[in-house]
């Protein structure tokens, strides 16, 4: 049973929700079956649309082409959200959160980005001689570091926290428990990003969002992390970034 007003896990029948206190209404299997065929529904749409976006990129892009790609994935994401906008604009709201946890948790994006960076290189160093760099992939267009990091550190932060920890979870928590809800939607997350690689960090990186979006009902801690993490690894692509590759 979930709480459909805050969204809270309830492992016990109860009349009212101990979080919030409004009463509780049981989901029946029709309600389960409607929120299991969103869920489904999304995990597809979001499957065709990444395999049809790896395709496409296996040419160079144009930064046309890369707009129009960020725009369909956000309309995508803000066309399936409409389905349950009362409960997702609730998360929204700015959490009451003390300064140290805080400072706390905000740490954590910093010492990833750099783990994730330097330990990723080095596994791809050792398995194919090569390295990947994302600003490597905005240098062609008219104000590269501002693409890159629209691209790479803004658009996903916003938008992949409001479809997998806002909609996904959201319809996950209606018929699974809280723990069950975090590991599929951290799973999935990392699943959609086509990286045998990534998945030894981006599944864990999902289970602290999920996690952060259960303790405190929002999306901001989630989205300030995950822009922290991204920006990060994106300067150190643009640091590190070797102009000479261009002539080649």
């Amino acid at each position: 049973m979930v709480c459909k007003t805050c969204n809270e896990s309830l492992e016990a029948v109860v009349n009212f929700c101990p979080s919030c206190g409004t009463s509780v209404t049981k989901i029946g299997k029709r309600d389960k079956s409607e929120h299991l065929n969103l869920v489904i529904a999304f995990y597809i749409v979001m499957l065709v649309f990444l395999v049809i976006n790896f395709f496409l990129y296996q040419d160079d892009s144009s930064l046309m082409q890369e707009i129009a790609t960020e725009s369909i994935f956000a309309l995508i994401i803000i066309g399936f959200t409409f389905f349950d906008f009362k409960n997702i604009i609730k998360l929204y709201r700015f959490p009451k959160i003390d300064l140290l946890p805080l400072l706390g948790y905000i740490t954590i994006p910093f010492a990833s980005a750099f783990l994730v960076y330097y330990a990723v290189e080095f596994i791809n160093v050792q398995l194919s001689d090569e390295t990947y760099n994302y600003y490597f992939g905005y240098v062609d267009y008219p104000n590269p570091m501002f693409w890159a990091v629209l691209f790479v550190a803004i658009f996903p932060p916003i938008f992949e926290e409001l479809g997998f920890r806002g909609f996904l979870y959201n319809q996950l928590n209606k018929i699974a428990s809280t723990k069950v809800t975090i590991i599929l939607t951290a799973f999935i997350f990392a699943l959609v990003h086509f990286s045998v690689i990534s998945l030894l960090w981006i599944f864990p990186f999902g289970l602290l969002l999920g996690y952060l979006r259960h303790k405190y009902n929002t999306l901001w801690i989630g989205m300030i992390i995950h822009f922290i993490h991204n920006f990060i690894v994106l300067y150190l692509d643009y640091y590190y970034f070797d102009s000479t590759l261009l002539e080649f």
